[in-house]
């Protein structure tokens, strides 16, 4: 029987990978109610988006292959580069120097347990 998977997806989120990465790495491998308990304790910016991405995958999992919401592990969790807003900032003598305000994509799936 092939397992099935549900996937919800986070794009253009304006934090860097590096950083959501971090909170991802505290919810891989958890079931989704000890997920949403982690993220919502955790003091980082990157906390709120995936809680709503998390909600988001069991919502999809749930709706779209009938899983059971109790019965469900976060499979994958990442977080990838997106796209680089440059900005300048003016610094003495006329020069600039750039800023890389970087954004993020990130990849959420859930399965059932065996």
């Amino acid at each position: 029987m092939d397992k099935k998977i549900a996937k919800a997806y986070l794009r253009y989120v304006r934090i860097s990978p590096r950083k959501v990465q971090i909170v991802c790495d505290l919810i891989r491998g958890k079931d989704a109610g000890t997920a949403m308990a982690i993220l919502m304790q955790t003091p980082k910016s990157a906390a709120e988006p995936l809680i709503k991405l998390l909600k988001s995958a069991v919502a999809n999992a749930e709706n779209n292959f009938g899983m059971d919401p109790a019965n469900l592990v976060v499979s994958e969790v990442f977080a990838t580069p997106g796209p680089i807003l440059k900005r300048m900032r003016p610094r003495a003598q006329g020069r600039a120097y750039r800023i890389n305000k970087r954004t993020s994509h990130v990849t959420l799936a859930v399965t059932e347990k065996a």
